[in-house]
């Protein structure tokens, strides 16, 4: 990561924290405590008309989240290519698509830690027997259709097989914390680390902020095509200002050991999965997670050391036009560089518009170095009213367009929906149309969702993927107590090739000459 970087990074983290710091204002409010609140107030005003538009989606997950739920998908397929080829006995890949369903059902209390899923296949009226997995808290089991016990690990076992395996990459002491499944800890910062970043950073930086960098005027302006009378807040940090602002971070950054191991905690699950921690990983993975972190304290120990003799010569110019406490205008730009041959102009201006039942934004992004100009257009229209849904929202840049395009409605529970994503460029187009339907009911919730690909070479209805979805809530989860179970964490290397070579390979043999002779159902297999 290379000093540059994290300067860029860190201007980018101190644009943002609007949205977080405003919450610490005062009465009588200053120049920057409104511009500040114009941020926050606008953001939670386009997150509770999302949290309006969908609520039954979001009071269903908040159920799922307190109680026992089970879930069942089940997903088809369809491909009808007219020119498509037949395979083995007259069988092509449509025939075998066109035939085929897996079923996924899944129950689980979080309360509890406790989870069931059960996998089923078909492809025609051939019926492949039930795949098993159950996860609590400290153990996991499998169950296969071919074996007559479920195979269970134990969390605190998982280095003993691990080292009984491969006795030179593991060290034994290796665990897996089931719990990370059950508390959504799969990535996303825990309440206690947003909360140490939020004080230790946010309000840091904006107490940092000088409040004479700050100024508010009266100013009319025109959002589409409408004269506003509005406050004009403008925020202007000097050259001087900016390097200090970004030194007090990178200051603080260099010498966070607690910083440090939120990063490592964060490379660990994104890399290696939820639930290993720092006792318990590899030597492996601790040796790349310390290298990462030997190059992020080297990147901000190069970022202060470069910092004097880096180039901001307009500093930080953050303008925005604010109207019943809701930004409707913006206008940000920053000239940055190593040297003053070497500059670079980043801006950012448009309008927006967020009323009750409409919010339209408008915005172009451009950069410009000695090469030239670069320039990305977002504009999008979001219009939503009791039972009517309907949006558009465009990224265009050089000859490439993303867009989407969404419409709905929503009536006494039912929702039916349309959505397409489309990209064009100088070569290529295509689409994805995602359609579908779902209904709400207090305590069960069904759904049927359509999945499409349409480019010049594939037509709309040649490809399609079929997803039918239902859940419910009940009242706990069960774990099958029926088989015998084999803990394999407690077995050592021979006896763990003994088990597959001795009891599942025969199992299996038997299990897949089954399949292949009886052309049918394999569940008494």
């Amino acid at each position: 990561m290379s000093s540059k970087k994290v300067i860029v990074i860190s201007i980018v983290a101190v644009l943002l924290v609007g949205g977080s710091v405003a919450a610490y204002v005062l009465l009588n409010l200053s120049a920057k405590q409104q511009y500040f609140l114009a941020e926050k107030d606008s953001a939670e005003f386009l997150a509770d008309k999302a949290e309006t538009r969908y609520q039954p989606e979001l009071s269903w997950y908040e159920q799922s989240e307190e109680n026992p739920t089970e879930t069942t998908l089940e997903f088809s397929g369809e491909y009808n290519d007219p020119n498509a080829m037949s395979g083995f006995g007259g069988m092509g890949p449509a025939q075998f698509i066109n035939n085929a369903t897996l079923t996924l059902t899944t129950a689980m209390d979080k309360d509890k830690k406790h989870l069931s899923s059960e996998i089923k296949a078909s492809m025609g009226g051939l019926e492949v027997g039930d795949i098993n997995f159950y996860l609590t808290e400290d153990r996991v089991m499998l169950g296969l259709p071919f074996l007559e016990e479920l195979v269970q690990l134990n969390g605190e076992d998982l280095g003993k097989l691990l080292k009984e395996v491969d006795p030179k990459t593991f060290t034994g002491d290796e665990k897996l914390d089931f719990n990370a499944f059950f508390e959504g800890s799969t990535g996303v910062l825990s309440k206690e680390d947003q909360k140490y970043i939020q004080e230790e950073y946010l309000e840091m930086m904006y107490e940092s902020l000088p409040d004479k960098a700050f100024e508010v005027t009266d100013e009319t302006v025109n959002v589409n095509s409408n004269a506003m009378d509005t406050q004009k807040i403008k925020m202007h940090l000097s050259e001087k200002q900016t390097k200090e602002l970004l030194n007090t971070v990178l200051k603080k950054m260099e010498s966070d050991e607690r910083l440090k191991e939120i990063i490592s905690e964060q490379i660990g699950v994104q890399k290696f999965g939820a639930g290993i921690t720092s006792s318990s990983m590899t030597p492996d993975v601790q040796k790349q997670i310390d290298q990462f972190i030997g190059e992020f304290e080297t990147a901000i120990k190069d970022a202060r050391e470069n910092l004097k003799d880096f180039k901001f010569p307009d500093g930080i110019q953050s303008t925005i036009w604010v109207k019943d406490k809701l930004i409707v205008k913006r206008d940000f730009s920053i000239k940055l560089g190593p040297t003053n041959e070497e500059l670079v102009t980043l801006s950012v201006n448009g309008t927006q518009l967020f009323q009750d039942q409409n919010q339209t934004f408008d915005y172009e992004f451009e950069a410009t170095d000695q090469n030239g100009s670069h320039n990305m257009e977002l504009t999008g229209d979001l219009e939503t009213t009791s039972d009517k849904v309907s949006d558009s929202i465009k990224l265009s840049f050089d000859e490439t367009e993303l867009s989407y395009n969404g419409t709905g409605t929503f009536q006494d529970g039912n929702r039916e929906f349309e959505r397409v994503f489309s990209y064009s460029d100088a070569i290529n187009s295509g689409s994805l149309t995602w359609s579908g339907n779902a209904t709400y009911n207090n305590d069960q919730m069904s759904s049927e969702h359509d999945f499409s690909v349409e480019t010049p070479d594939i037509g709309p209805d040649m490809i399609g993927l079929h997803i039918e979805k239902s859940a419910k809530l009940i009242n706990s989860v069960e774990l099958d107590s029926d088989k015998e179970v084999k803990n394999i964490g407690n077995m050592s290397i021979d006896e763990l090739n003994q088990y597959v070579e001795m009891e599942v390979t025969p199992q299996f043999q038997q299990w897949i000459f089954g399949l292949m002779g009886s052309g049918g159902n394999l569940n008494g297999f």
